[in-house]
């Protein structure tokens, strides 16, 4: 089973420019074979018959010619110009083949072969040669395990796989070669053009964040695609994502969830922002979208690439059936998208022009029976009403005029006009010939409108993400670290959020009944009771927790009924005592948590808090640092943010407060890399302008070795 890694050597990163995978002068195929069933001749095949007009120079010791080219005994003998070999011999020669190729001057290698790191550690082993041998001649490496690399327009294809898609727009780079044979056959099927396709495999070399950068600055790419079950630097990826999004939408399927339902969590915080939560999050921080198929994938790269972005979420939709345009309704609402109001003028034009029966409210139904001509009326319509900032146009199958007529109708129309378009002509076998129309006009066709609305829901994100404000992450100056190092050397989370600014309730340790009561008079009521337990982190799981204590009778009780059940549920348990803690009344209850996440470090999460988060999983996250506007795109994404700004007659409560504390541990996590987890849950906030307070506060440390 192939496995997704970082680079198997440390090391410099190599300088030499990677367009030689995409646009070489000459290539080179070291263990070329006359065998149509075997990978090397299917190198060969891919290279001569896909049109690519450099030289192509087969290695075989055995072989005359293949394919009408000459073969070479090895590759020293090849003449200039050659900048490019794959490599399709056993594994235990690739490295010896590898190395003659930077004898010969070559700089950039495909490796086909398998029997490298995926198989174990005989294979790992043959990695980490391959990565030595390639350093010492400063060769870029794609591969190894991989199927090799595609550019239409060029054209090169080095890959084995029968077929070559037309050219296009959209890049394709995967972890994954079998997906790569799947979206060129897919393609080819679809009549869907891509620009340039990349199976990464083993990375030995190259890895994803490398190609990003190089689709980015393809001038025949618009859209960058992508498959990927890891990244081999978070950070790095992320911040070259941001700067490759600016420029080109960026679409991501993540292959390999669950990873977090293994770990063991002490937080609610680790339960719910694992290592695929984390990943969104980078995704969604850096500007790229998170696509959940392969079919979304695709809709959304077809959709970014063809049409241009909406400048709002008002869409209209233009149908001929009741039915599918209720559908469609429905599946926009969904996703989070309007419908268009239509402007008078727009509403007043559509009743003249349309039959007498027709629907001139939106979604507009020009109803069965009408033909091409009255959609060209009512599509011109729309896209000329400035409450409209795209149009879905559907098509239920009928006998009374041909889809490709429609199709060149929507085209003709849709190009006119600066706003996107999206068509679900429905059904397949009826609208096979228009699906080619639509596909040559650049109006992307969906077979069911579930589909255009998750598409229009991922143009309106990229819109939203590109006009928003940028500014540089918050860096806090009034926090105590020394307070903060103190704190983590002796474990107590609570003051480590104080030593960073959050408030907590008044809180005062007692370690007997009598004390607690007494602390509690000082502290006014009413009161609560926590245990206080390395042993026990989720204290009211064990009847640890008593709350709205009311006097000094029910703070004896409640002491002792705490420390008993707490003896009985862990009878090894070390009891420090019993925190007596300020009752809060009113406000509403958030969980504000951090945790370190392997590939991307500080992963900030916050939502509706109590007993009951893990249940609700109302929350959002971001990779911290964070600055204030993606702080408040985070909190503005859960129902506990929209809450805090007013709900239903209630009071706003202090929404700054809030930000101020998703800073504030953000910020903790970052300054201290031992922290694994820090967790406020609840934190309280009161009405506007009256704070937010840490009621319970708890974490866990991670060794940070030396």
């Amino acid at each position: 089973m192939r496995q997704n890694r970082a680079r198997t050597v440390a090391g410099a990163r190599h300088a030499a420019p990677l367009h030689p995978f995409f646009e070489p002068r000459g290539v080179a195929v070291i263990g070329a074979s006359r065998d149509p069933h075997k990978l090397g001749y299917g190198v060969v095949r891919n290279l001569v018959e896909y049109g690519f007009r450099g030289p192509v120079y087969p290695i075989n010791p055995n072989a005359r010619e293949i394919l009408g080219h000459v073969c070479y005994p090895s590759i020293a003998d090849v003449p200039d110009p050659v900048d490019l070999a794959v490599v399709v011999v056993p594994a235990p020669a690739v490295a010896g083949a590898v190395d003659q190729c930077g004898e010969r001057g070559i700089r950039h290698v495909v490796v086909v072969s398998g029997g490298f790191g995926e198989i174990g550690p005989e294979g790992q082993a043959r990695e980490e040669a391959l990565a030595r041998v390639a350093q010492k001649h400063g060769i870029r490496v794609v591969g190894p395990n991989c199927i090799g690399t595609i550019d239409t327009h060029t054209p090169v294809n080095t890959t084995f796989v029968v077929g070559m898609p037309q050219p296009g727009d959209i890049a394709f780079v995967s972890h994954s070669g079998a997906m790569c044979a799947v979206v060129i056959d897919w393609a080819q099927g679809a009549g869907i053009g891509f620009s340039r396709i990349v199976s990464l495999g083993n990375q030995v070399d190259v890895n994803e964040t490398d190609m990003l950068a190089v689709l980015a600055d393809d001038p025949q790419t618009r859209v960058i695609t992508a498959y990927v079950e890891g990244v081999a630097d978070g950070r790095a990826f992320m911040q070259t994502m941001e700067a490759v999004a600016r420029r080109k939408p960026v679409v991501v399927l993540k292959g390999g969830h669950g990873e977090s339902g293994a770990k063991a969590v002490a937080s609610h915080t680790g339960a719910l922002a694992g290592s695929a939560e984390a990943f969104d999050a980078a995704l969604q921080q850096s500007g790229a979208q998170r696509a959940r198929t392969m079919e979304e994938l695709f809709d959304r790269a077809r959709a970014l690439a063809w049409q241009p972005l909406p400048h709002g979420d008002r869409v209209a939709v233009l149908t001929n059936a009741g039915g599918p345009g209720i559908v469609a309704v429905d599946a926009l609402e969904a996703a989070g998208l309007r419908l268009a109001p239509l402007a008078d003028e727009t509403r007043a034009h559509l009743r003249r022009r349309l039959p007498p029966a027709a629907s001139a409210e939106n979604p507009v139904d020009i109803l069965a029976g009408s033909g091409p001509g009255t959609y060209a009326v009512a599509l011109d319509a729309l896209l000329s009403d400035p409450t409209v900032d795209a149009v879905l146009v559907m098509m239920a199958p009928n006998d009374w005029f041909l889809p490709a007529s429609l199709a060149e109708v929507i085209g003709d129309v849709a190009r006119a006009h600066p706003k996107p378009v999206l068509a679900s002509l429905m059904g397949q076998a009826s609208v096979e010939g228009a699906l080619a129309i639509l596909n040559q006009r650049r109006v992307p066709n969906f077979a069911f409108p579930e589909r255009a609305a998750s598409a229009l829901a991922a143009m309106v994100a990229r819109r939203r993400w590109l006009d928003a404000p940028t500014e540089p992450p918050v860096e806090l100056t009034d926090v105590d670290r020394r307070a903060a190092r103190a704190a983590l050397d002796r474990g107590d989370f609570a003051a480590v959020v104080a030593a960073y600014g959050v408030a907590l309730p008044p809180t005062r340790l007692a370690t007997g009944a009598d004390q607690a009561a007494r602390l509690a008079d000082e502290i006014g009521y009413p009161v609560a009771l926590k245990l206080v337990s390395p042993q026990v982190t989720h204290k009211s799981y064990v009847g640890g927790v008593a709350l709205h204590l009311p006097d000094t009778d029910a703070v004896r009780a409640a002491f002792a009924r705490i420390v008993k059940a707490a003896r009985a549920a862990h009878p090894d348990a070390v009891i420090e005592g019993v925190l007596v803690q300020k009752m809060l009344t009113g406000g509403q209850e958030l969980i504000v948590g951090v945790r370190r996440d392997p590939q991307f470090g500080p992963l900030t999460l916050v939502g509706g808090g109590g007993v009951d988060v893990e249940l609700l999983r109302d929350v959002a996250m971001g990779v911290a640092p964070l600055s204030r506007p993606q702080v408040e795109r985070i909190l503005d994404a859960t129902r506990a943010g929209v809450r805090l700004k007013g709900w239903r007659g209630s009071p706003p409560a202090d929404r700054a407060a809030v930000l101020d504390a998703i800073l504030r541990l953000s910020q903790a996590a970052c300054d201290f890399p031992e922290i694994a987890e820090l967790e406020i849950n609840p934190l309280i906030v009161l009405s506007e302008g009256q704070g937010a307070f840490a009621v319970d506060v708890r974490g866990v440390l991670q060794h940070t070795g030396g």
